[in-house]
Order: structure tokens, then C-alpha cells, then sequence
């Protein structure tokens, strides 16, 4: 059995550092945000839900950077399919990531899948990609809240994670899911 690994709240993130579509680097000890920085992990530009899900937060993009919210989308795509999923999906308002690195990905509590061939849109899936993840990560480097998933479907409502900020940001309260060990 292989180790994998889970990120605890109120404790330190993995270090991540990967390459924009459209030129640079995108780093998570750079990022600066007022509240948070928002990580999604998407499945790559063969995910036809991973491209509703992202147009949806495209399209709420400044309701996030208003509450002081940083975000990055991010697959294990390379740098054609990453530009392909920015342009095709037609995300201008958020940057998108590529070259996520499945060891980093382990490190990160992702899931990853093996190819099950050609997707409902014609594309062929990667040999090994990564599953659904969405951080929101403290200024200071800490997992404030994390949910990751083993499937595309069913992921958390953007519309439900802005109303959460907001009351996240007005009351000051706390992340949860902290305890490391239960005394027995």
C-alpha cells in the first residue's frame, strides 16, 4: 500500500510553484491575498465538467478577488492542453496552471486516475491525472478549509463558497478539522 497524504487545518501547506498559460510562474509563497488563496485542482482540458465548473468560477472571478480572494486553477496537463482549457473554456479572469507533477500531487491528498480513453467530448484522457481539489489557504501559508475529491462529479458550489467567505471573513471564524490525534 502506497502513502498518501492529507493536509490538516491550521497547519502549513505543501510548497507550489507551477507554470501560467500565457508566460510565468505561478507561486504560493508569492501570493499576497487579503483573506485567502484559493488552489482548484481540475482534472485536466479532457473533463467536460471541470469545464462547466471552471467557467462557473471564471464568471465569479471579481466576487472572490472583492472579498480579498487570490485564485489559481491548476492540472497535470502540459502546456498545449493547459492553453487549450484557457482559450476553449474561455477562462480570461483566472489563471490557469498546468504541469502539476503526480508526486506533488500526492503531497497536495490528491487522487489520481488512470486513463479510461476518450472522453464524451472526443478528447483522449492522459495516461495518469489528478482528481478535484479546492483549497482555501491562509496569507500566512495554512489550510484554513479542503475538500478533495475521488470523481468529477459533485463538487462544491462556488455560489456556496462565496457566501461562506463572506461570513468567514465578517465573524473571524476559526478553521475546523484541526485535531491530529484522539486520545484514546
Amino acid at each position: 500500500m502506497s502513502s498518501f497524504n492529507h493536509l490538516i487545518p491550521r497547519q502549513p501547506v505543501p510548497s507550489l510553484e507551477l507554470p501560467l498559460v500565457g508566460g510565468g510562474t505561478w507561486s504560493l509563497a508569492e501570493q499576497r491575498p487579503e483573506n485567502f488563496t484559493m488552489v482548484v485542482f481540475y482534472r485536466g482540458y479532457h473533463c467536460p465538467i471541470c469545464s462547466r465548473y471552471l467557467g462557473d468560477l471564471n464568471r465569479k472571478a471579481q466576487k472572490f478577488a472583492d472579498l480579498g480572494v487570490n485564485i489559481v486553477v491548476a492540472s497535470s496537463d502540459d502546456a498545449e492542453r493547459g492553453e487549450r482549457a484557457k482559450a476553449e473554456w474561455e477562462l480570461d479572469a483566472i489563471d490557469v496552471a498546468y504541469g502539476v507533477e503526480l508526486d506533488k500531487a500526492r503531497a497536495w491528498g490528491l487522487y489520481i486516475s488512470t486513463s479510461k480513453g476518450e472522453t464524451s467530448t472526443g478528447v483522449m484522457e492522459p495516461d495518469m491525472f489528478i482528481e478535484p481539489a479546492l483549497y482555501l489557504i491562509r496569507p500566512d501559508g495554512t489550510l484554513y478549509f479542503g475538500t478533495v475529491q475521488t470523481m468529477p462529479f459533485a463538487r462544491p458550489s462556488f455560489a456556496e463558497i462565496l457566501a461562506a467567505v463572506g461570513k468567514v471573513v465578517e465573524t473571524g471564524y476559526p478553521a475546523r478539522g484541526e485535531v491530529v490525534s484522539v486520545a484514546g
